[in-house]
Order: C-alpha cells, then structure tokens, then sequence
C-alpha cells in the first residue's frame, strides 16, 4: 500500500535574478490580498489570482529562541514571524543569535530542510 501524500506546508522561497531570495505566493488584483502560498482563488474574496514575490526584506512581527528539543532540530535555535514588505507574514528561522521585535531582516537560502530563513540586517 502506498503512503498517502502530503503537500509541504512552507513557503516556496526562490532566488531571483539579482541574487535575492524571495517569497513566491499570489495577489489578488480585485482586493489586494496576498499570500505565501499559490492558492487557486483568493482566501478573502474568492476572485481569481496572480502571481507574486515578496521580499527580500521584512521586518520582524515576533520571535522566540526555541530551547527544547524537537525531532530533527538542536535547541536552541531561533524562529520569528517575518512582515515581508508589501507581502504577507511568514514564519522562518533565524541565522544567528536573535531577531529584535521591529528588526529588519533579509531573506536567505532555504535551510537544508527547505525552511524559510532569514537573517538579520545591522
């Protein structure tokens, strides 16, 4: 019997032609919602939507160093949900030693587990 699959939850982050990462999702052209994630119909008002990306930078919403151990993770590590400018709020890991609430912070590569991850700006 074949295991049932399942879609990865995260957002897809590419890297552009300028070198930058960013947050591939959907924009409503009728009400201007956006989302980190390509659904079929905007999650508002249910018109049909495009295409978008966001970033490379936001500014972080809240975050909190992660001191237990969890499968596949060593604590502690650090996790914040990000504003992307003009975009949507997406939760992704922190390089280094923490992301101050109202930080700015740039998106890099995906971990090598395809998690989000962002750096923060000096």
């Amino acid at each position: 019997m074949s295991q049932p699959s399942t879609v990865d939850p995260r957002p897809r982050v590419e890297q552009g032609p300028d070198g930058r990462y960013r947050v591939e999702g959907i924009r409503c052209p009728s009400c201007g919602e956006v989302a980190a994630f390509a659904w079929p119909r905007c999650p508002a008002c249910r018109s049909g939507v495009g295409p978008a990306s966001f970033g490379p930078d936001g500014t972080v919403w809240s975050s909190t160093v992660v001191r237990i151990p969890v499968p596949g993770r060593t604590p502690p590590y650090v996790l914040a949900y990000v504003d992307l400018d003009d975009g949507p709020r997406v939760l992704a890991h922190v390089t280094g030693p923490g992301a101050p609430i109202g930080g700015r912070v740039r998106l890099a590569p995906p971990s090598a587990d395809g998690d989000v991850t962002v750096e923060v700006l000096a």
